[in-house]
């Protein structure tokens, strides 16, 4: 057996990437069955919920699955740079009828703490896995001491070196094209960002660990190719965001069916953190990147409403429509059989 299924327990060397916001656990469950490693986001959910959710994967696969969770620092409101914030929106406000004074919070998004990782060593999940570097030294203990494997995302040379010292178990070596929010965290230098096949074989010659390529990945000769480089499995989110088993919304769907999808770029704009998406009205208005967009996640509160609006009467313009560079890759079947047919040349 190969070093990464070895690891996690899997028939495969994939990972299905964990997308909050767009999935729950029958996406994880499926790609489990299957003989991937299914991912659980669990940044955007309660312990209530996360329990919830695992006895959903629990009763369709005894598989192994990855619990994922942020490691931000929670900035502290500033109601100087929310309010200026919120004036960047002021004609989109006007054009919708919304009065910004009644524009609550956003959703949160949460980093590991101490409830969750009493949360890991009750489920005890086979993996867990950690984006924007990793939780303290005491909260990592714990989470092995609950037996699970443990990997990270880096963006650099540097961040996966930073991760090895402090003994992941593997590395995601996620690549530029990849979709959703960046895994940066040594570093906000968009410009020192690289593509998965330049960023892959840097990383796998500078730990000794197995190395996990990243975005842009998105059939059966893209996996071939990362694992032809050096890497010991693929994980693939993009890919599966037209599975049924995806709460993915509507005009997002529209949006991945159409040549929007063409044209993807790093937005600050929708979390407060660079993110990929497809490039939609407010990314072409504000930015893509903007200076007086609030620190992850309190920029999300001031584009909410916008969204509700616009996405009721079919459109996202306001909405975060999350895509990697590469969507040629996503089609509307069981993720079970886009699993299988991604690694159907590694058999």
């Amino acid at each position: 057996m190969k070093a990464l299924q070895q690891l996690f327990g899997t028939r495969y060397p994939l990972i299905q990437a964990p997308m909050a916001g767009v999935q729950r656990g029958e996406l994880a469950a499926a790609v489990a069955a299957a003989g991937g490693l299914g991912s659980l986001p669990c940044a955007m959910l309660d312990a209530a919920s996360i329990r919830r959710e695992w006895a959903v994967i629990r009763s369709q696969t005894a598989n192994p699955i990855n619990l994922n969770f942020f490691c931000h620092t929670p900035p502290a409101a500033d109601e100087a740079v929310e309010r200026h914030w919120r004036e960047c929106f002021a004609p989109y406000y006007a054009e919708y009828g919304i009065d910004p004074a009644t524009i609550q919070a956003g959703p949160g998004r949460r980093p590991f703490d101490d409830e969750m990782a009493d949360l890991v060593c009750e489920l005890r999940p086979e993996v867990v896995s950690f984006h924007f570097g990793l939780p303290t030294q005491e909260l990592l203990q714990r989470v092995r001491s609950s037996g699970a494997k443990v990997i990270s995302s880096a963006t650099r040379v540097d961040e996966a070196q930073w991760l090895a010292e402090r003994g992941v178990d593997a590395i995601i070596a996620q690549g530029i094209e990849a979709g959703g929010h960046r895994g940066v965290f040594l570093s906000d230098e968009i410009d020192t960002q690289v593509g998965t096949f330049a960023l892959l074989p840097q990383i796998v010659q500078a730990v000794d660990l197995p190395v996990i390529a990243a975005g842009g990945i998105a059939s059966a000769e893209g996996v071939a190719a990362a694992l032809q480089l050096g890497a010991a499995g693929v994980q693939v989110g993009t890919a599966y965001l037209l599975c049924p088993e995806v709460q993915t919304s509507a005009v997002h769907r529209a949006a991945l069916r159409s040549d929007a999808a063409r044209f993807t770029a790093l937005t600050n704009l929708f979390s407060g953190r660079p993110a990929r998406g497809i490039v939609n009205r407010m990314m072409r208005e504000l930015g893509p990147i903007s200076s007086d967009a609030p620190p992850f996640p309190l920029a999300s509160s001031a584009s909410a409403p916008l969204r509700a609006k616009a996405e009721a009467q079919g459109n996202g313009d306001f909405t975060p429509l999350w895509a990697g560079q590469n969507v040629t890759g996503c089609r509307e079947i069981a993720a079970a059989e886009l699993t299988c047919e991604l690694m159907r040349l590694i058999e």
